[in-house]
């Protein structure tokens, strides 16, 4: 069996394996080596989130840490799948654009430095604001997405992105919010109410700031439902809904169709969608039971 089949990111031996073969410049064996070094970051940030969030336990014993490890190595693994928290494919870009450019490739343990700067986009620890956001409009963001054919974790990064985690919503005079998740803009068609609201858009590369006139909802559960007709019934998004799996190809084809006018939408969109990611992972670990202890009896012999 190759050591690209290899799951384990407790096991030392394959991680070598991996190096080796990356050595070659292959870019399967240096997707996967992406692959398997995010699964350890990601154990080293559930570790971190384990620590700051439960202490020492009182009525745990050293059993019970064994299985919560076991778990969070498992959901280490999880997490690391397809899109995974987004450092896997900045390292594969790294480690690609080193071999173009004629460089060795470097080790992983290399890249990861290199790549440092650029880690607190997709994997800081985020605020109380943003856990409550993402736990809040999760549930329908899932409906939208099972309606569209996208990932959720795209959904609410978008939100994220339209309104700074829910701080910036267009509001009217009064200071009320118009609950607009999406930056959906109130057209000629528009027979709801509606909100003036200052925006950036980009013109030629540059951005503008100019005053707009958005949707307005009376709440956020009326603003997923209506963002998920305007997607899902406009054939000009449906380049972006094939591509509903990837956030940033999501996020590009959406830019691409209008919805967008800012050149790095597809950019932004990913790096949050590697944070609500986290967010996601958090909110589990917060609220998940300790896992269940265990009785081994001896085997008679």
């Amino acid at each position: 069996m190759s050591v690209l089949a290899a799951t384990n990111v407790n096991d030392p031996a394959a991680l070598a394996a991996l190096k080796r073969e990356a050595r070659t410049q292959s870019p399967q064996a240096l997707r996967e080596v992406a692959r398997q070094f995010e699964s350890l970051f990601t154990r080293m940030l559930l570790k971190s989130m384990r620590e700051a969030s439960f202490g020492d336990s009182l009525t745990g014993g050293d059993g019970e840490g064994f299985y919560r490890d076991m778990y969070d190595d498992q959901l280490a693994v999880e997490l690391s799948k397809g899109s995974g928290l987004g450092l896997a494919e900045m390292l594969v870009e790294q480690l690609t654009r080193a071999r173009l450019g004629g460089t060795p490739a470097a080790e992983p343990a290399t890249a990861a430095t290199a790549a440092t700067p650029a880690v607190p986009a997709t994997a800081a620890v985020a605020s109380d604001a943003q856990q409550r956001f993402v736990d809040e409009i999760w549930p329908q963001a899932e409906a939208a997405g099972r309606a569209l054919g996208v990932d959720p974790t795209a959904i609410v990064a978008q939100a994220a992105l339209e309104t700074g985690w829910g701080q910036h919503m267009p509001r009217d005079a009064t200071g009320a919010s118009s609950f607009n998740l999406f930056g959906i803009k109130a057209g000629a068609g528009w027979r709801g109410a509606s909100v003036d609201a200052r925006t950036q858009e980009y013109l030629g590369g540059a951005a503008e700031t100019r005053t707009e006139r958005f949707r307005a909802y009376g709440s956020p559960a009326d603003s997923l439902r209506d963002y998920t007709q305007l997607i899902g019934r406009s054939p000009r998004y449906a380049e972006a809904l094939a591509a509903g799996g990837d956030a940033r190809a999501f996020g590009a084809a959406l830019q691409q169709a209008g919805y967008a006018t800012d050149p790095e939408y597809g950019n932004k969109l990913a790096a949050l969608a590697g944070q609500v990611t986290q967010l996601r992972a958090q909110g589990t670990l917060k609220n998940s039971p300790p896992a269940p202890m265990q009785r081994f009896d001896r085997a008679e012999t």
